[in-house]
């Protein structure tokens, strides 16, 4: 299959499926190399940008998607009459972060860092897709397990989890009790708070 068919094929399919989709899994479909898709996709990206297209193609992780440019957030709103999400809370960006950077982690972990019951927080990250259950420690118990989405890098318009800003040194990061340093908090929530695409849909 050429350059330019493998292209379109990637093209309907992303259209199709509406989710993030592996690179690879493409390829094991349509019998193809993993690398040959790979520069299919480049290809696509870069003739939707060209082409001044409403719609992009993005990376989350090892996952493709196709969405709709922010400039035309407004006029799918109307059309569909989507609501805006509601902004995320304080407690919600604190316990984000700290799955973000410490993933996979255990709600227990969550709440030895901010010194407070998270159940509430942790179950509304769920819900909107920006965490997810990642299996079970091997501990007495089985705690529940939890990380990001390819929809939280998607929301804060991140390739990967490498694209996120680096952190004080460890001991520079907690206060001696363990809570988050406010001013760390402060870091990673205008970090979010800047990269997040509020206008996407």
């Amino acid at each position: 299959m050429t350059i330019e068919k493998l292209s379109l094929s990637c093209e309907a399919i992303l259209f199709a499926a509406g989710e993030p989709v592996e690179a690879v899994r493409i390829a094991e479909a349509l019998g193809e190399k993993t690398g040959d898709v790979l520069n299919a996709l480049k290809k696509l990206a870069d003739d939707l940008e060209n082409t001044g297209r409403a719609v992009k193609l993005v990376k989350l992780g090892e996952k493709y998607q196709l969405c709709t440019k922010s400039e035309f957030a407004g006029h799918i709103r109307a059309v569909l009459d989507l609501k805006k999400n509601i902004p995320l809370s304080n407690a919600a960006f604190e316990v984000l972060a700290v799955v973000a950077y410490n993933q996979p982690v255990t709600k227990s972990y969550i709440e030895q860092v901010r010194g407070v019951d998270c159940t509430g927080v942790v179950s509304s990250l769920c819900q909107k897709g920006l965490i997810e259950e990642r299996g079970r420690l091997d501990l007495p118990g089985k705690p529940l397990l939890y990380g990001t989405t390819p929809n939280f890098l998607r929301c804060f318009c991140l390739t990967s989890l490498a694209d996120l800003p680096e952190l004080p040194a460890k001991d520079e990061a907690l206060l001696p009790d363990g809570e988050i340093d406010n001013e760390l908090g402060v870091q990673v929530r205008s970090f979010f708070e800047e990269e997040i695409n509020e206008n996407s849909v």
